[in-house]
């Protein structure tokens, strides 16, 4: 097994790679999430899945205070999509 990723950099990127498949994948539920507030709850399965991939290949010490993953989300789902109309966004 190889060792877990130390480097914050590494971290960070990884967190961006994962969430940016999720998202590569589920454009239609990220268009609803985003329209209907309920983004998050439409993707619940596929962020669990991601957060838990994260996790396994980091060290826990790296994302402690750094909480990449989650500003993976935001950057990613979120941001990224600020186009979509949406009466909570």
């Amino acid at each position: 097994m190889p060792p877990l990723i130390s480097d914050l950099t590494a971290a960070a990127r990884l967190a961006r790679t994962i969430v940016a498949d999720i998202a590569l994948y589920n454009k239609d539920k990220i268009s609803s999430g985003i329209k209907n507030d309920n983004i998050f709850d439409l993707l619940e399965k596929e962020i669990k899945e991601g957060l838990d991939l994260y996790r396994s290949k980091v060290d826990p010490a790296v994302d402690k205070t750094n909480n990449f993953f989650n500003k993976a989300l935001v950057d990613i789902l979120i941001k990224r999509y600020g186009t979509i109309k949406s009466d909570i966004w």
